[in-house]
């Protein structure tokens, strides 16, 4: 009778929602786990779970005067977590055949995330053989009997939301030590904790995951920042956006792809969110892949219409550049705003109030927006993702990374990056995280100075960007920095022992591409290995092609919500095409990778980053860490060229001016390395050729490997359609 009060009065209160099928919780042997939001937890799933399960309690808590009064009324086990004995008790009690209910976290969590997950519960259910059922709470830790003071806006009366996923089990690990097997399986049931909470994420628009973010926090928390020095809350983007979708909606055709060639700053995070609540689709264009890359990606997209920032053409020098694209009206941002009549004006405020009903009807998995890839291996393609599989990207990343609105973000990598545009404002943006916006990452002394004036927390770059803010930085300009995240390219080992010596901070490298939205494994300082790019992120799965010649790993293969919805090709504009794969849903990354025991994924190379010698399979990057190690502090790249008597050829470019094949050939020994890896054609030029996102520019440098004669202003024209 009191539990059918309690049930009533809390249903009231909070509003709680149970999704889900309850009848996974009626094996024999049922272990449940729960993430921990806070201490109405317990009571909230002994009231609404539909089983009678015995709740594991520590004695610390049990012996609470409050909570003894609680437990009265619920079948509990209280241990000691320092007993040898818990375990055996916890053993006994699933054996029993009733269902048993445990925080795996041991504490509530105080960042919003996952915290630390105990092996106990995971030891248990190996054990036992017991069936796991992960449940989700979601809204209990905003309110006031949670932990997350200071950190999250807290609620009298949050709704609260329990979703119980499908049943998972975890065999006991055949390792050589009980310790071994218990760590083991620990991190098995962390895994399934983190895929729980991407799975039970709100299906959404951007525009849909931007308000809810704006009620959390209120219109008038500031968010964002750039060069002006001014910060904008959710309230001044709200009305930025619902302004440019009206004046859009003049100018182009709802499910129209619109071009979009701005800088980092506010108007263009406003001009994103307008185009797409009024269901326009921004295509996010490259400014510096040239006049060739603009106007492919341009006919690829089937792009009409282009907005652009005067200021930002005319300072960057891309006026040549927009004259090249015919059959393309230029709109820009300036002229834009001088169009708003009264009609717009009072519109805009009626919209302000209600602004839910300014957009446009859509589905969380129709398209969102148009990536372009970077065409370092030919003309640029168009990739398409739904709002889904951005949204689910932003959820992997905050799954296991704990990025709470206290951080700050400095976000020089461009938008036209899925990096910078995923990470550095999508997940700001939907989870109250301040972002500074900066428009070039190749101020290589400024940028460290911001990072310090504004007290950001969370940097985001490539290797070849972050060695040059290591180099000029002051050691206590990085002082405030939890999280230094490399990706893009390779992380040099250089790079990362020179943040480490000067400023005592771990890079953590991670691996992406632009079809996964674009996060695909990271390091986390949860789950870290050097030499790897991390863990894939909770919700993929993966699969391994052999490769003939390759004795270890394979040819990647993913799967996820973060899939993109397909292509966009030139040579059939505006269709989205399915990317190709071995099965439908997956993705073929075009990588050579290797997972090592506890799922940590190395990079072996790219599948076209191979050359063939002599019947052996060289990998490009091979040689380009050979060249690191015989000439560290200076900038490589091997690219081939067609041989008559081979069929291919190394090529190594080097800005190392005196290296030679003996200093290869000595490095390649010391790396244990194959002395076919070392290239015979060495060619010194003054610097390698980057495209905008940091990456080298390899059809810069097959050109030049098939041309044979060395380029020494090679660095100048490379960076003609390269403003930044």
């Amino acid at each position: 009778m009191l539990k059918n009060l309690l049930r009533r009065l809390f249903q009231a209160l909070l509003r709680v929602r149970v999704t889900g099928d309850p009848e996974v919780l009626r094996n024999p042997r049922t272990l449940i786990v729960a993430n921990h939001e806070s201490f109405l937890d317990g009571l909230l799933l002994g009231l609404f779970l539909p089983v009678d399960a015995v709740f594991v309690v520590h004695t610390q808590i049990a012996n609470r005067p409050l909570f003894r009064c609680l437990l009265y009324f619920v079948p509990h086990l209280a241990v000691d977590s320092t007993s040898p004995l818990a375990i055996k008790q916890i053993v006994k009690l699933v054996e029993s055949g009733r269902p048993v209910m445990i925080f795996p976290e041991g504490r509530i969590t105080r960042t919003g995330s996952l915290m630390k997950v105990y092996d106990g519960a995971a030891f248990v259910a190996a054990k036992t053989g017991a069936t796991i059922v992960p449940v989700r709470i979601d809204g209990a830790a905003r309110s006031y009997f949670g932990r997350l003071a200071g950190i999250y806006p807290r609620r009298a009366l949050p709704q609260v939301s329990i979703a119980i996923q499908p049943r998972r089990y975890i065999p006991m690990p055949e390792l050589p030590s009980a310790k071994l097997r218990r760590r083991r399986a620990g991190e098995l049931l962390r895994h399934i904790l983190l895929d729980m909470l991407v799975a039970t994420r709100p299906q959404r628009t951007l525009f849909e995951a931007f308000l809810e973010a704006k009620a959390t926090f209120c219109a008038n928390y500031k968010l964002v920042e750039d060069i002006r020095l001014q910060e904008e809350s959710y309230g001044s983007l709200l009305k930025m956006a619902l302004g440019l979708a009206r004046l859009m909606a003049r100018h182009s055709a709802p499910g129209e792809v619109v071009g979009v060639l701005t800088p980092n700053a506010v108007p263009t995070l406003g001009l994103v969110l307008g185009l797409s609540l009024s269901g326009r689709i921004p295509a996010m264009l490259n400014y510096t892949a040239g006049s060739e890359g603009l106007r492919a990606a341009c006919t690829a997209a089937n792009i009409h219409t282009l907005v652009a920032s005067r200021t930002f053409i005319d300072k960057a020098r891309l006026g040549p550049l927009l004259e090249w694209l015919d059959g393309v009206r230029v709109l820009y941002l300036e002229d834009l705003k001088s169009e708003l009549t009264i009609a717009d004006r009072l519109w805009l405020l009626a919209h302000l109030i209600v602004p839910r009903r300014a957009a446009m009807p859509q589905q969380p998995d129709d398209a969102a927006l148009v990536l372009f890839t970077s065409g370092s291996e030919g003309k640029p393609k168009g990739v398409v993702h739904s709002h889904n599989s951005l949204l689910s990207n932003v959820a992997q990343v905050r799954a296991v990374a704990d990025f709470t609105p206290l951080d700050k973000f400095m976000m020089a990598l461009p938008l036209f990056h899925s990096f910078g545009l995923t990470c550095g404002v999508l997940l700001p943006l939907v989870s109250g995280c301040k972002v500074f916006l900066y428009p070039s990452p190749l101020h290589y002394r400024i940028i460290p100075e911001i990072v310090y004036d504004r007290d950001c927390t969370v940097l985001f770059g490539t290797s070849t960007f972050l060695a040059h803010y290591g180099k000029f930085a002051h050691p206590y300009d990085f002082g405030r920095l939890r999280y230094v995240v490399a990706g893009a390219e390779r992380l040099n080992d250089e790079v990362r022992q020179l943040w480490i010596d000067k400023f005592g901070i771990r890079i953590l490298e991670g691996y992406g591409v632009t079809e996964c939205a674009p996060v695909v494994a990271v390091n986390v300082p949860m789950a870290c290995r050097r030499g790897s790019v991390g863990q894939l992120l909770p919700g993929m799965r993966y699969q391994l092609e052999a490769v003939p010649g390759i004795d270890h790993g394979g040819a990647l293969h993913v799967q996820g919500p973060n899939l993109m919805k397909g292509y966009l090709l030139f040579d059939q504009p505006g269709i989205i095409q399915p990317p190709p794969a071995s099965s439908p849903g997956w993705y073929a990354t075009g990588d050579i990778v290797e997972f090592d025991a506890d799922g940590f994924l190395h990079i072996r190379g790219r599948l076209k980053r191979f050359a063939k010698l002599a019947g052996e399979m060289i990998s490009l990057e091979v040689v380009e860490q050979i060249a690191a190690s015989a000439a560290p502090g200076s900038l490589h790249a091997a690219s081939t060229r067609s041989d008559a008597a081979k069929g291919e050829a190394l090529v190594l470019f080097t800005s190392a001016p005196a290296l030679s094949r003996e200093q290869l050939l000595a490095a390649a020994r010391s790396l244990g390395a194959p002395e076919l890896a070392v290239p015979r054609d060495i060619r010194h030029i003054a610097e390698i050729p980057l495209l905008g996102s940091g990456k080298t520019d390899y059809v810069a440098l097959k050109r030049l490997a098939e041309a044979g004669a060395e380029r020494p202003a090679l660095a100048a024209d490379a960076s003609q359609d390269s403003p930044t």
